[in-house]
């Protein structure tokens, strides 16, 4: 594919396994509090139901509001995702602008609708308070081999979020979701890396959580292999973030260390390192406390 070509990366399914082995080894060791509590500072917590409603998100903000007041010693998670729809109501009574709001867009999780309706939903996402969105590549066109129209579609979305956050005099982080697990081969998850980092994406991120398979070990890497060539190549430093089956501290844990080993100590920040979650916070602090928490 053109794009492993330009940039010199090809993904090798036997260092792939053996990455996997040795991170999956040095989890047990990294369970410790300080790296905890950096997951935790990293968590974009996410509510994406049908049945989301202005009251239960406004509840699901205010929780996030209760944490300093009861557990001081913890960071704040570093969003809040939800639908666009919601990005005033959390932007209006989050507790704190350093926790960020963050909505999907794109006619997610399928994104199977007209480009215009797609960039006038982002641009309606950042006109409402979103300091972060989330849309998902064109599966449409990547599958089908038309990389230039799905690369395309990004660059006019970021185009619609730049424009409208001009206009408030800020800036906005766009994220790309790959949907990692419909890509399935570790050449198409390099490419559409690439693709969506070329096209002016922050972020790329695993996956939407609305299909069968979603974030995966093999998938953190490739793509995280696929930042550091481009990171190579360019000199700009793009983020990851992981969504989708996160639920246990060992699993962040996990995503923690592709990080680290890939890209190094500089990644671990929340500036360039996400998890997208709706159930892990309760298992991070529970795994802190050493014993069951039910905060969220």
């Amino acid at each position: 594919m053109e794009f492993l070509e330009k940039y010199g990366y090809t993904p090798n399914a036997e260092e792939i396994e053996a990455a996997i082995r040795e991170v999956k080894d040095m989890v047990p060791g990294h369970l410790d509090r300080q790296t905890l509590m950096n997951c935790f500072s990293m968590m974009d917590l996410t509510t994406l139901k049908s049945n989301d409603t202005p009251s239960s998100v406004k509840a699901f903000v205010g929780k996030v509001s209760q944490l300093a007041g009861q557990w001081p010693d913890y960071p704040l998670p570093a969003s809040v995702c939800v639908y666009p729809n919601f990005a005033s109501l959390v932007r209006e009574t989050r507790c704190s602008e350093d926790l960020h709001v963050t909505t999907v867009a794109s006619c997610f999780p399928s994104t199977q609708s007209f480009l215009e309706v797609k960039a006038l939903e982002c641009a309606l996402a950042v006109k409402g308070g979103a300091d972060e969105v989330d849309i998902v590549l064109s599966l449409a066109n990547f599958l089908d081999g038309n990389y230039a129209q799905a690369k395309a579609e990004i660059e006019a979305m970021r185009k619609a979020i730049d424009a409208e956050a001009a206009l408030q005099g800020r800036k906005v982080v766009l994220k790309v979701i790959l949907e990692t697990g419909l890509l399935r081969c570790p050449e198409k998850i390099a490419a559409a890396s690439l693709l969506a980092m070329e096209a002016g994406a922050d972020f790329i991120k695993t996956s939407t959580g609305k299909v069968e398979t979603n974030a995966t070990p093999e998938a953190a890497i490739v793509m995280c292999q696929a930042i550091r060539a481009y990171w190579q190549k360019t000199g700009r430093k793009v983020g990851f973030k992981a969504a989708g089956g996160i639920s246990t501290a060992s699993d962040a844990v996990l995503y923690y260390l592709i990080v680290k080993t890939i890209l190094g100590q500089e990644w671990l920040t929340k500036d360039l390192f996400r998890l997208g979650v709706s159930r892990l916070g309760n298992s991070l602090m529970s795994e802190i406390e050493k014993k069951e928490v039910k905060f969220f």
